[in-house]
């Protein structure tokens, strides 16, 4: 996914804690109980499922998001995005029609659309390159089932000017009307999670090496935090929406996630597609479901924009920012903002976790005890500075590397693949050597 989107420090916070065990080793007794039941629940409650069809669903997903991650290695540059339907049913779209039988052969349904993800990125990214978003354009997303690039507007006038103003032709984008008027969702009150310094609440996101997750506009580097204590390593936002926070001795984190009440295990965090069910966790709201609806979505907070973060039709509320998201028991993302609440629905925005773990060189701690990362590139051995391209490793924007000896920058963060080789993908790297 390119560059990933967050939320705002001081008016607003989705904390959805999730990591019970970010907490002291004291908070959990004995192993996790299976979460089945309450994931079962859970999705009957917030997707209008029976049980049953609810365990299909989650056993249709998992198919799925390992069918997918299977083709877009293979696809390359022709893979077009794909996406779940209301029964879980997987279509990967191509750009050209030879790749069709590959797709019906790995058992999803294919699409031949005109553009690819590659080419939807770029378009995408003239909006995001744009830092004067004018008033009334809250969000852009790319949209993978119409192959479109959507342009969420409360004032059509200054989404149509925004959109020339960014150089896309009236082809390129497709403006629809919007209510949705995102926040940053900070909670200055007291809660259950954990507090900033000088005032807030937020969540934990999840468990990593030495210390947990979290949402960007929580807090600053070097701002402290309680229950548990520890202060923030790194900070990004806007721009981003991300943060970890290094624990003092005495807190362990662990790989769970807080489903109130239980917990839930955290085994890696492989990216579930678009139409997925995800669940979040968060101090204030506690565990709420929904679906993927798009990613690679824009999102602009009074702060600024946030690029790259996941748009969900899950519901947030203050204080539950920088909580955990969850498909099934792979880690997707931190909550950063969005619109609405938990008493009349809403929209809210996660930014992934795996760019997270790239950018400060993290590791997932999971339920096993073992800490994962997400696949990284080998260091260059003729420039130290750099690494060496290779498919399947996130890369963070800002990222260096070498390809065929010469030097490359990323523009977007993302996960390479067989296909987007520096040379062809000039949205996603940007030649420097």
């Amino acid at each position: 996914m390119t560059r990933r989107i967050a939320a705002a420090v001081a008016a607003t916070v989705l904390s959805a804690a999730g990591v019970a065990a970010v907490l002291t080793s004291s908070a959990i007794a004995g192993p996790p109980p299976a979460p089945e039941g309450d994931l079962v629940a859970a999705l009957s409650r917030d997707l209008g499922l029976t049980p049953d069809q609810a365990r299909t669903r989650l056993a249709r997903e998992a198919r799925a998001t390992r069918v997918d991650h299977d083709l877009k290695a293979r696809l390359g540059a022709t893979y077009a995005g794909s996406w779940l339907d209301k029964d879980a049913a997987l279509t990967v779209a191509v750009t050209n029609a030879a790749q069709i039988q590959a797709v019906k052969d790995a058992g999803a349904t294919p699409k031949v659309v005109k553009r690819s993800q590659i080419q939807l990125d770029a378009l995408k990214a003239k909006l995001d390159a744009n830092k004067d978003v004018p008033a009334g354009v809250p969000a852009w997303y790319v949209d993978l089932p119409s192959n479109s690039v959507v342009l969420l507007a409360r004032d059509l006038g200054n989404a149509k000017a925004f959109a020339k103003a960014s150089g896309l032709d009236e082809a390129d984008v497709r403006i629809e009307a919007s209510t949705e008027d995102p926040r940053p969702l900070i909670d200055v009150i007291g809660g259950n999670a954990y507090y900033m310094g000088g005032g807030g609440r937020c969540s934990v996101g999840f468990s990593v090496n030495g210390g947990f997750v979290t949402a960007g506009h929580c807090g600053t580097s070097g701002q402290s935090t309680t229950q548990p204590t520890g202060t923030f390593a790194g900070s990004s936002f806007p721009g981003n929406d991300y943060a970890w926070v290094r624990v003092a001795a005495g807190n362990t984190p662990r790989g769970l996630v807080n489903r109130y009440p239980g917990t839930v295990p955290v085994a890696g965090s492989t990216e579930a597609p678009v139409g997925a069910s995800v669940c979040r966790s968060g101090s204030t709201t506690g565990w709420h479901c929904g679906t993927i609806q798009q990613r690679n979505t824009s999102v602009t907070y009074p702060q600024g924009t946030v690029s790259g973060v996941v748009r969900t039709n899950a519901c947030a509320e203050p204080g539950d920012s920088g909580g955990s998201w969850i498909s099934g028991d792979q880690a997707q993302g931190v909550t950063s903002g969005g619109s609405g609440n938990c008493s009349s629905g809403g929209t809210t925005y996660f930014q992934p976790v795996n760019e997270i773990l790239q950018a400060y060189g993290l590791q997932l701690v999971t339920s096993g005890g073992t800490p994962t990362t997400p696949t990284s590139p080998t260091t260059s051995t003729s420039n130290p500075g750099q690494t060496t391209w290779q498919p399947g490793a996130t890369y963070a924007i800002g990222s260096l590397v070498t390809y065929d000896g010469v030097g490359y920058r990323c523009l977007q963060g993302h996960t390479s693949q067989t296909g987007w080789e520096p040379p062809n993908v000039p949205a996603l790297w940007e030649r420097v050597g």
